[in-house]
């Protein structure tokens, strides 16, 4: 169960109290009769370092494929070897 904070709005007496998520906020002070209000401070939990969000663990999307580099190999030979060779084969393509 959580902890909630109050502040008086009339005599500033301040507190602590354990509540359900479904109990009524407190409205008055114990001590005054006054009217309370809720205190909102930082989060208490705090994620640091990788693996805690969802684009931590996907692989990188910037890869070359090796028909790629084949292709960019064989422009680069000569117009004697290129008639000589034997043309490389296709690489399977991925679908993702």
């Amino acid at each position: 169960m959580p902890t909630y904070s109050y502040a008086c709005t009339a005599c500033d007496h301040q507190f602590d109290i354990v509540q359900s998520f479904t109990d009524d906020s407190l409205t008055e002070c114990d001590q005054c009769d006054g009217k309370l209000r809720k205190v909102f401070n930082s989060v208490g939990i705090v994620f640091k370092g990788s693996g805690f969000y969802r684009n931590d663990s996907r692989a990188a999307t910037t890869s070359t494929s090796p028909a790629t580099s084949t292709s960019a190999a064989a422009s680069t030979t000569s117009s004697s070897e290129k008639s000589s060779s034997t043309p490389a084969p296709k690489a399977p393509s991925s679908t993702k």
